[in-house]
């Protein structure tokens, strides 16, 4: 399916009139993790009989975004699964679901009112925890407790960008890898070109480095290509990202990336989907579900190269 499909589409899997469901999908933006994401939320809807799936993209814009949430309840979708890019959106989004009474199942970014959902709002999401954890650890041991990083965080109110970046600092801080120092810290929203142009002033500056930590694969690719362009050798370099993109575990293959941390589109698609179908039924559901993050390396990398999005 091409990505500008996915935009706004309306699928209807096996609808009987009498029984038919119809859950609203509101996407804050279609980079490659989000739509592998909401890939992941399609195929596991056409599984379902009875299903139809309304699906938008607020390319960015939060303000597009709230106007589709509420276009979605004004049509009477029967629950909304939400991914916000800033998490403190999460009260507003909140309080429209449920003055309609209407199930909301965030995905992905947890939402700043986690902790003040109503029961028929949950959260489908990975232990941001685990990822940053696993991913500095792994530089850490590959760096032999010692080296210079710099930093490459997605977009700051984000709540998976805030919470890799501590991460990064806790994992520093213990006994077997206070011999890394963060160098240099900047913002490059997720995006691979963002992360180019920042790896290449960091360059031209002069900084000095033995590892790349991003919070993502498309930043961790940026840096590499940035790398590559001013003709700095790979194999001096350790760098690592998140996602366990397919263009990721390509560049793992080849050599360029050394770490990644696989966080399943596919599992947060299926359990967004399986969670508003059970609040539809007035099931309960646990206000926070648990994708687990994986650590992919060169050396098991064939076992996660079918399973990457």
């Amino acid at each position: 399916m091409k990505t500008a499909t996915l935009a706004s589409i309306a699928l209807a899997i096996s609808i009987s009139a009498a029984h038919a469901q119809t859950i609203g999908v509101s996407m804050s933006d279609l980079d490659k993790f989000r739509t592998a994401l909401l890939t992941g939320v399609v195929s596991h809807g056409q599984t379902i009989s009875g299903l139809k799936l309304v699906t938008e993209n607020a390319k960015g814009d939060n303000e597009l975004q709230k106007q589709q949430v509420q276009k979605l309840i004004a049509d009477k979708v029967d629950a909304i699964i939400l991914a916000v890019s800033d998490g403190d959106l999460g009260p507003q989004m909140t309080k429209m679901a449920a003055d309609a009474g209407i199930p909301l199942i965030y995905i992905n970014n947890v939402p700043s009112n986690l902790l003040d959902l109503p029961d028929n709002q949950v959260v489908v999401a990975s232990n941001e925890k685990e990822s940053g954890t696993l991913e500095t650890k792994q530089v850490c041991t590959l760096l032999k407790g010692k080296g210079r990083v710099v930093v490459l965080m997605g977009e700051p109110f984000h709540a998976a960008a805030r919470a890799r970046t501590q991460d990064i600092s806790d994992v520093i801080a213990t006994p077997d890898c206070k011999g890394l120092q963060i160098v240099e810290r900047q913002a490059a929203y997720w995006s691979r070109d963002y992360a180019d142009q920042q790896m290449q002033e960091w360059l031209s500056a002069g900084v000095k480095f033995d590892a790349v930590i991003a919070n993502n694969d498309e930043m961790a690719l940026g840096a590499i290509r940035a790398m590559k362009k001013a003709g700095m050798p790979m194999k001096d370099v350790v760098v690592a990202g998140v996602d366990a993109t397919d263009d990721a575990l390509a560049a793992m293959v080849a050599g360029d990336l050394d770490v990644t941390i696989l966080q399943s589109a596919v599992g947060q698609g299926a359990a967004a989907v399986d969670a508003a179908v059970k609040l539809i039924r007035k099931e309960k559901v646990p206000r926070e579900n648990n994708v687990p993050f994986e650590l992919v390396t060169p050396e098991n990398i064939a076992t996660y190269l079918p399973k990457s999005q």
